[in-house]
């Protein structure tokens, strides 16, 4: 169960630094596997796809029954309770909202002497969303894979999940999918589907980017076709941490901590607290509320592998050992919470205040749950619009704009050696 520790002395040095190096892709031998899929993709398309269905999934999938029809989609509507319909779309709105902030226009600047320089920003032209199957659902990771790339333009999105033996996708999976706008749903999943968005098959297209969660063999499948195509990053484990003072309600901080600790045995859950009375409630809370939890097995090896609270001197020291963790989700339950927000550096999402639990994220507040871990929102960020679109430099010069410059460009092609480069704008001149 989760330990109270001191930051400063050795066990709390020693746990920081498992947090830190904890690896996103303990992969034994499954990089192998991983290669060889993607091998026979490669060279076989369809043949070699619709063979590792078969095998993995024990779906016959050919290239009659690949694609999820639009009377798949109305069948799926009907099988979804309408309540749950309403909040998709609830969510699907607010996730729209948000992204559609974070758009960003062409750009072009003329000067007087004939120079022109600018940006042009286009959108992907297809982006292959993958979504995990299996007896988990999670339309919320649809909404938030796919509703950025409409709002960016991407012409095409296509979807591939796994199917189950008969040839069926969970229903708020299709559901979810078409309310985000995805124009087209592949029955196939795994490593081989992320081959088929690389490289192409004859029946799924090559795609300009993949994005989208899954299990180690999607997650190294992705690293291992990046430069073939784009990828959005390779996830890890999920993570929380919670930055609190004595003002924060015991209650709500194991439960927000439990929320994470219940999604696989790698999860992290940490507090940081200045407060020892504190770090006791919450460590007896914890105990309480996971007795009662469903995944209480999944939650329990969580914490005794990655959870802690960590009892720092003040929280100045507090905010330090976050910015070093680098958190995928970080809570600020603090007295004055955005007096703190300008001392986090690293982080994916933070929310702040006693009422605003990270599942909100999750679901329904509108910025994007899809974030860096593993302590790498040290240098990466969530997913956004800028995932779907590129940009172009445009540079346009008239004679006398390049005479300005002219010599330059022939000193510095020069200095380099590159004496065809020189050459290129002297014989302008």
């Amino acid at each position: 169960m989760i330990r109270i520790i001191k930051y400063n002395d050795e066990e709390g040095r020693r746990l920081t630094e498992s947090l830190l190096s904890r690896s996103q892709l303990e992969h034994g031998n499954v990089q192998h596997i991983v290669d060889n899929i993607l091998a026979d993709i490669k060279a076989k398309g369809d043949k070699a796809l619709f063979g590792y269905t078969k095998e993995f999934d024990k779906f016959d999938v050919n290239s009659d029954n690949i694609l999820v029809t639009k009377a798949e989609i109305e069948e799926a509507y009907s099988q979804v309770d309408a309540e749950l319909i309403r909040v998709i779309k609830k969510a699907a709105d607010r996730i729209k909202a948000f992204h559609e902030k974070q758009k960003t226009n062409s750009w072009l600047e003329p000067s007087s002497n004939g120079e022109m320089l600018g940006q042009l920003i286009r959108p992907l032209e297809r982006v292959g969303v993958y979504v995990p199957g299996g007896k988990a659902a999670y339309p919320s990771s649809v909404l938030m894979n796919i509703i950025p790339a409409k709002v960016a333009g991407v012409d095409e999105i296509v979807m591939t999940t796994p199917p189950s033996a008969d040839g069926k996708v969970y229903p708020t999976t299709i559901v979810a999918a078409d309310i985000a706008g995805a124009d087209r749903i592949y029955k196939v999943g795994g490593a081989q589907a992320i081959g088929a968005l690389a490289f192409g098959t004859e029946s799924i297209p090559k795609v300009d980017k993949i994005v989208g969660p899954g299990n180690i063999f999607v997650a190294l499948a992705k690293r291992s076709v990046y430069g073939y195509v784009n990828i959005d990053s390779v996830a890890g484990p999920s993570e929380i941490l919670i930055l609190a003072d004595d003002s924060a309600d015991p209650v709500y901080v194991a439960a927000d901590l439990l929320s994470q600790a219940e999604h696989d045995e790698l999860a992290s859950a940490v507090l940081i607290t200045d407060s020892p009375e504190l770090a006791e409630k919450v460590k007896a809370e914890v105990e309480k509320q996971t007795a009662v939890l469903e995944r209480k097995a999944i939650i329990e090896k969580s914490l005794d592998n990655y959870g802690a609270i960590i009892v720092v001197n003040d929280l100045d020291e507090g905010c330090e050992l976050c910015n070093r963790i680098a958190p995928e989700h970080m809570e600020l339950s603090t007295r004055e919470p955005f007096g703190f927000l300008s001392k986090i550096r690293n982080a994916g999402a933070i929310f702040l205040g006693h009422y605003t639990p990270e599942p909100l994220g999750d679901y329904m507040a509108g910025p994007n749950h899809v974030l860096p871990t593993g302590g790498t929102a040290r240098f990466f960020s969530p997913l956004s619009i800028d995932d779907y679109i590129k940009k172009s430099s445009i540079i346009s010069f008239s004679k006398s704009a390049l005479e300005e410059l002219g010599e330059d460009v022939i000193k510095f092609a020069e200095a380099e050696g590159l004496t065809a480069h020189a050459n290129s704008v002297k014989v302008r001149l």
